[in-house]
């Protein structure tokens, strides 16, 4: 069985590295690095879940999370959302927006790991 794709929105190089490093053994990543590029290479890639973060260049992560949600090809993705913005003021408005569940950074590899096998279905080993 093929693994499944995550697809990665983050413009920070390190957190992209990161987030690949605690999730390659059991998924496939690909990457995004702005609002633009994450709406086309979810269209081409057609990744199994969506680890987004919130400030993003060329738009927030909030509006591309509405682009997802406009287009029949990409609106049944969930969403994480992967953010260092403030759990109190952002929490709600994504998972209003349409995220599946919300980190806030730092994060710790088992919270990650946890989190999108939980938005997947999958139960951990």
């Amino acid at each position: 069985m093929a693994r499944r794709k995550i697809l990665v929105v983050d413009d920070d190089s390190d957190i992209r590295r990161l987030i690949h490093l605690r999730l390659r053994g059991e998924f496939e990543t690909v990457f995004a690095t702005d609002a633009i590029t994450a709406v086309s290479i979810a269209k081409k890639e057609r990744p199994d879940l969506v680890l987004l973060d919130l400030g993003l260049p060329g738009g927030d992560g909030l509006v591309v999370m509405q682009r997802f949600a406009a287009l029949p090809v990409l609106e049944l993705i969930p969403i994480v959302v992967v953010t260092a913005r403030d759990r109190g003021a952002y929490e709600e408005a994504s998972i209003q927006g349409g995220a599946e569940a919300f980190i806030q950074k730092p994060f710790t590899a088992e919270e990650l790991l946890a989190t999108v096998r939980r938005v997947l279905g999958e139960e951990p080993e």
